[in-house]
């Protein structure tokens, strides 16, 4: 089951990079805002049905959960928003190498202090280490990047 779970992943990351790319260039005609709101409004209009024929859980508990737990939904928006700016103007392998880097600093921190009700895993050298690779990679694919668009534009 592990093996799926891990093969499930990678297809939701390359949905992601697929979406992100999309995003980026659906962007420049229609705006960031406009193109945040269409992806929105298909996922709220697709999960409705989902939820309708396929929902196990209790949709009104989401007026009894607490107010922190909600701000998943603003992150989510936020997260989109972001990545629909930033694939236009660093490319989508940039911007995906970068999220990621953030999504490791802050997992660091999450498993550290045991925030959320996470499992509590102490910060060590060889965290710190793939966090400064990653770093480094977000760095030398930017530069990749502004050299290939530079030279294209010659």
């Amino acid at each position: 089951m592990d093996i799926l779970m891990i093969l499930f992943t990678l297809l939701g990351g390359i949905t992601l990079s697929a979406q992100s790319s999309v995003q980026g260039t659906f962007s420049r005609k229609a705006g960031t805002i406009e193109t945040t709101f269409l992806t929105m409004l298909t996922g709220l209009v697709f999960l409705t049905i989902i939820v309708i024929f396929f929902g196990q859980g209790n949709v009104l508990g989401i007026l009894s959960a607490p107010v922190w737990q909600l701000s998943a939904a603003f992150l989510g928006t936020g997260f989109l928003i972001l990545s629909v700016i930033a694939v236009p103007r660093i490319g989508v392998i940039a911007t995906n190498v970068a999220v990621i880097s953030g999504q490791l600093a802050i997992s660091m921190m999450i498993d550290h202090f045991g925030w959320f009700d996470s499992l509590v895993i102490s910060f060590d050298w060889k965290r710190l280490a793939a966090m400064l690779f990653m770093i480094i990679a977000v760095f030398f694919i930017y530069q990749g990047n502004k050299r290939s668009s530079m030279e294209a534009n010659s």
